[in-house]
Formats: structure tokens, sequence, C-alpha cells
């Protein structure tokens, strides 16, 4: 029987590799976000260079450009979402990176718990709504007093929110 055991066991164990497979696509994930992201600045930058250069002026030039680089930076927020909880769960469940731990580099990316891991996507998926927020906020008209009270309470909501969220968290 303790023959049977420890086959079993050692099977057990080695199916923690298989945390592997959502390691690889969070990562793939996350490139290919950052990827977009990037294409989506370096097409904010080709569109007010084009302003620039042939001295137009569009209607709605301002939000556009304002608009497309919060909408990158949301998806640059949702790249780090996809790398943290990669890095997350190698750590937990396959091996520390030792290469991290040799290097002076930030800490951001060292996860003990799961616990660690639910606060630091938590920190950073409320960033990506916060900034959602705000591109929304900026394509949205107003016309009328009740819509800007709304408008008001939703600001301090967040402020709140991540007044409270920084103040859990020791800041």
């Amino acid at each position: 029987m303790k023959f049977i055991e420890s086959i079993f066991e050692r099977i057990l164990w080695d199916s923690r590799f298989f945390v592997l497979l959502a390691v690889i696509f969070s990562m793939l994930g996350g490139m290919a976000l950052f990827i977009v992201a990037s294409m989506d600045v370096f097409g904010v930058v080709v569109s007010v260079s084009d302003v620039f250069l042939n001295h137009l002026h569009p209607e709605h030039f301002h939000e556009e450009v304002v608009g497309g680089l919060i909408g990158a930076v949301d998806l640059y927020l949702m790249a780090i979402v996809l790398f943290i909880f990669g890095f997350g769960l190698y750590e937990l469940f396959i091996s520390d990176i030792d290469i991290a731990k040799q290097g002076a580099s930030s800490k951001i990316l060292e996860i003990h718990s799961l616990d660690e891991l639910k606060d630091k996507l938590a920190k950073v998926i409320v960033m990506v709504l916060v900034v959602s927020f705000f591109q929304r906020v900026l394509h949205t008209n107003y016309t009328g007093a009740l819509e800007m009270l709304y408008f008001s309470i939703s600001i301090l909501a967040l402020a709140v929110g991540l007044y409270f969220l920084h103040k859990n968290g020791g800041h």
C-alpha cells in the first residue's frame, strides 16, 4: 500500500505543472496586449504628427488623442495584470524565480501566498477600472444638472475607494 500511495502522491504533486499552461498563456496574453497598446500609441502619434504637418485641426482632436492614450494605458494595465498573475502562479506552484532574487530588481513580482497575489491583482484591476471610467467619461455628453451630479458622485466614490485601498495597503 505504501508503494501505491507513493506513486499516487508523485502523480498528484507533478500535476501542479498544468499551472504552466496558465503561466505561458498569461505571458503570451500580456505580450499581445503590450503590442496592441503600443500600436495604439503609435497610431495616436501618427495622427498627431499628421495634424501638425498638414496644419489641420479636426473637430474632436483633443478627445480622440486623450481617449486613444487612455485606452492604451488601460491595455498596458491589463497586460500587467496578466504578467503579475503568471509570475505569481509560477512562484506559488512551480518554483521561485531565482534570477529575480539575484538582482536588485523590484519586488513587485515576488509572490509568497495566494492572498498576496490576490491583493496585487486587485490593486491593478482597480486601476484598470479607474482608467476605463475616465475613458468613458471623456466621451460622455452631459445635458443636465442631474447628470453632472451623478458624475460628481461617481468621482467622489472613486476617490473614497482609492483612499481606502491605499489606507489598507499601509500608504
